[in-house]
């Protein structure tokens, strides 16, 4: 999910605790926890400061993304909550776990995917059945907020608890049809994967048969619509672009599949999930010498 959702999140999970018992300085420690946990995995973007072989995009929601790193920052946040609030509470190790989870596993819903698994498993683990940007969590929580505002006899962490309720619903809602719709355009591709829309309930189909690829457009309630043939000049070898451009390679073991681009300009390689508008936000090339 995107940084904003992240955020969020944090928020959520601190409007969500019973706070009536508790101390101003346990509630800022709360604030604390409960925000920078669910931002922390994201700490992997300064890899891309020391990056001189092209692995941002594979370290990336890598390791910090991890399921098994979850109690490891948790642990992380207790410490810290001793060193500068001088707390030490079982509770705000429980909070920095739920917000850790609640981040690293958000994201796998996403077609960015994560390292879920590592270091025991390299595979990106991907649903996509949840847009990076949600609108409808977006959403959620503003109605959350301004009701809390409003209605002053509805106790606070009841509402926010019943909004996470509603966004449980919706990312199973989401994820529920997304699998249908794999399932039904399975069978008429070598390959297959699939990108939620920023619409609710709508979702691209990308299906690769050898060199071409299909995006579609579909959804339960709508008849599906090709949007993109695409053509993968797949028989070129590219170890040349991966010597030239570390970062194809890596762009290569990251995605399902691949199209690739040979023409009088570029020779490369994009990801077919996020093609856009005649290009795709993941696109690794190099630029041919005009004779």
């Amino acid at each position: 999910m995107d940084t904003i959702t992240h955020t969020l999140f944090g928020i959520g999970i601190y409007k969500a605790v019973n706070k009536e018992n508790m101390s101003k300085k346990e509630k800022q420690a709360l604030l604390f926890t409960s925000i920078g946990a669910s931002q922390i995995p994201d700490i992997d973007v300064i890899s891309q400061l020391w990056d001189t072989t092209g692995q941002y995009q594979m370290w990336h929601r890598g390791i910090t993304h991890s399921i098994f790193l979850v109690p490891v920052w948790a642990v992380l946040f207790s410490l810290l909550n001793s060193l500068f609030f001088r707390l030490k509470n079982w509770h705000f190790f429980w909070i920095a776990f739920l917000a850790v989870f609640i981040h690293i596993t958000s994201d796998v819903f996403n077609a960015w995917g994560t390292g879920y698994l590592e270091p025991f498993s390299n595979v990106r683990l991907t649903f996509g059945t949840v847009s990076i940007i949600d609108f409808v969590i977006w959403f959620l929580f503003l109605i959350a907020f301004i009701i809390s505002k409003t209605a002053k006899r509805i106790k606070e962490y009841r509402l926010f608890r019943f909004t996470w309720a509603l966004i449980a619903l919706h990312v199973l809602v989401q994820s529920v049809q997304g699998y249908i719709l794999y399932e039904q355009h399975k069978p008429h591709y070598e390959q297959v994967a699939l990108s939620a829309s920023f619409v609710p309930w709508n979702f691209s189909i990308i299906g690769k048969n050898g060199d071409t690829v299909d995006i579609i457009q579909d959804s339960l309630l709508t008849k599906g619509r090709l949007i993109y043939q695409l053509q993968s000049a797949s028989d070129n070898d590219l170890e040349e672009l991966f010597k030239q451009n570390p970062k194809a390679r890596t762009l290569n073991e990251w995605s399902p599949f691949v199209v690739v681009v040979n023409n009088d300009q570029q020779f490369g390689i994009y990801d077919p999930r996020f093609y856009r508008k005649g290009q795709s936000f993941l696109f690794e090339y190099i630029e041919k010498t005009q004779k």
